[in-house]
């Protein structure tokens, strides 16, 4: 189906599921969890806004989701897929020093924990980030974010800070990993 004819049709519950898995199915376990993650937080879905019945029933029908009212409280929230720094460099899989940062900087800013969550990075960020995803540590740190900024994916916010730019986040987002 044509995105245009995608775009213009209504499309149905059913069918939308349809391609969604198809889309998931040959990626790896990891890999379907990072692209559902990256949806739900695109559309704004909670983890939690799905039903008892709907996490519960795998054979349900459209009309049974269509039907399905939100979720009482007593009915736990699902947990959120978490997603570590390890697992989403592999995923990735990085060939540079400066798109490891621009790894780095993309799941501190996108997926990390609200707890570790930020949207500069400095030198220290790269170090503890790469110890964590087991990546090979450059000699100079420092010299990696003024050279990853020099090749446009980063922006200087001033004293050691960068943030990642447009180009360096659909590097991340849609260009990794690259073909080998």
């Amino acid at each position: 189906m044509s995105t245009e004819k995608m775009s213009t049709e209504k499309m149905s519950l059913g069918k939308a599921i349809d391609i969604l898995l198809e889309a998931l199915e040959p990626l790896d376990e990891a890999s379907r969890e990072t692209a559902v993650l990256a949806v739900s937080r695109q559309l704004k879905i909670s983890a939690g806004s799905a039903t008892k019945q709907s996490v519960t029933s795998p054979n349900l029908t459209e009309a049974d989701l269509s039907a399905a009212t939100p979720p009482s409280p007593q009915i736990p929230a699902l947990p959120a897929l978490r997603v570590d720094i390890r697992s989403f460099k592999e995923q990735k899989k990085p060939n540079s020093v400066k798109q490891m940062a621009c790894v780095v900087a993309y799941y501190l800013k996108e997926l990390a924990d609200a707890n570790e969550k930020k949207e500069t990075v400095s030198a220290g960020d790269l170090e503890k980030y790469f110890k964590q995803a087991g990546y090979k540590l450059p000699t100079r740190m420092a010299q990696v974010l003024i050279d990853a900024k020099a090749s446009g994916y980063f922006e200087s916010v001033g004293r050691g800070e960068y943030k990642l730019n447009a180009v360096g986040h659909n590097l991340v987002a849609h260009n990794l990993p690259g073909e080998d």
